[in-house]
């Protein structure tokens, strides 16, 4: 097995490796995206257990990793400094403390989702952020409304927009309204599929169609919960699991 400790940054990694059949071992800095892929491509075929520090903008490599059927291990960045007697750091140094850790199987592993888990969560946070938009969407429009003294609905419904679409506005408030109701309906047309994608998913979903029973919970919120827990075994009890959670 070629084992490798891996300090990445977005635009560089720093690698030290070892190869367990041959004893050979090294370091090596890749400077860019294309260095660092023809490096792992050129170990395809081969074992390789890559350990690095849990960090964010690493998609792209996990994707490749798990295309190259390479296995990534991400540690516990906390556990990791803590286990390292000298406290200065330098990439080299950090890089050879990982491949340490690996080596005398004390990597502080991390649960991670899968490539499936984290496609679907996509789809979850897309899905919110056109909401939160259309939502600001809306409360320009009530803004308006308010504005010209039309009492204001805790809940958007048709009647409301039409009590807004009859309001005689002057100028470039006539012009506001017509952008931001177009706006509105574009945002109701490109949310609608995702709806029925995220409800789909959720009742194919074993766990998620499960907790949609309780009374309450739809196919967002249950589909959301069932990604993040992951696998729920890691969870000796249920205050981990709200810590979690929180």
């Amino acid at each position: 097995m070629m084992i490798t400790g891996c300090d990445f940054h977005p635009r560089m990694q720093q690698v030290a490796y070892l190869d367990q059949e041959t004893g050979e071992c090294g370091e090596r800095r890749l400077n860019h995206l294309q260095e660092a892929a023809e490096f792992y491509r050129s170990l395809r075929g081969r074992r390789v257990r890559i350990g690095m520090e849990a960090t964010g903008n690493f998609r792209w490599f996990r994707r490749l990793m798990s295309e190259l059927g390479h296995e990534v291990l991400l540690g516990d960045p906390t556990a990791i400094h803590a286990s390292n007697p000298r406290k200065q750091k330098t990439d080299k140094r950090d890089a050879r403390h990982l491949l340490t850790l690996l080596v005398e199987d004390r990597f502080p592993v991390v649960w991670q989702p899968s490539v499936e888990n984290e496609d679907t969560r996509q789809l979850l946070l897309h899905r919110c952020r056109m909401v939160r938009f259309r939502t600001r969407v809306k409360n320009q429009l009530d803004s308006m409304a308010k504005n010209e003294g039309l009492l204001s609905k805790r809940v958007w419904c048709a009647m409301r927009r039409e009590q807004i679409e009859a309001l005689p506005l002057l100028g470039w408030d006539v012009e506001r309204r017509k952008d931001l109701l177009a706006l509105l309906d574009e945002l109701d047309k490109r949310i609608e599929p995702l709806d029925e994608a995220v409800r789909k998913t959720a009742e194919g979903n074993t766990e998620a169609r499960l907790l949609m029973t309780h009374p309450g919970v739809g196919p967002v919120v249950s589909l959301a919960y069932v990604l993040t827990i992951g696998d729920w075994r890691r969870f000796p009890r249920g205050k981990q699991v709200g810590s979690y959670l929180g």
